[in-house]
């Protein structure tokens, strides 16, 4: 027979952190405090502080406010870490039977970026 070892029953939420949507670059991530992510290039020098305040959503302790299509006020702040490519993609286009072939391919440009602080207006 088994021993009675104690085991954790149902879901235990934790909500002891803070999370945005933002729209940064014309993409939308999910961040964090501390986060690091590849955006977009940006036109910031390395080291550099940014704010983005095109915030769309925010959870403060299972709290969530939406907006409509931005939350008023709201900022989020970032430092950016460096400027990278990233890995290579190949375009290989070809019509079978008619002697057509084409070979491209670019590296993109991507900024990493350290979210500091998510302030709620």
């Amino acid at each position: 027979m088994s021993t009675n070892k104690a085991r954790p029953r149902g879901i235990i939420l934790n909500y002891n952190f803070m999370y945005a949507i933002v729209d940064i670059a014309g993409q939308q991530f999910k961040v964090e405090k501390d986060n690091k992510i590849f955006v977009h290039r940006l036109a910031h020098e390395e080291g550099a502080e940014v704010e983005f305040d095109n915030v769309m959503l925010i959870d403060q302790d299972g709290n969530v406010n939406v907006g409509a299509p931005t939350i008023e006020g709201a900022k989020v702040k970032a430092k950016v870490l460096t400027h990278v490519k990233g890995d290579k993609v190949i375009i290989f286009k070809k019509k079978r039977r008619k002697g057509y072939k084409k070979k491209n391919g670019h590296r993109q440009q991507f900024s990493q970026i350290q979210i500091q602080d998510i302030l709620v207006g």
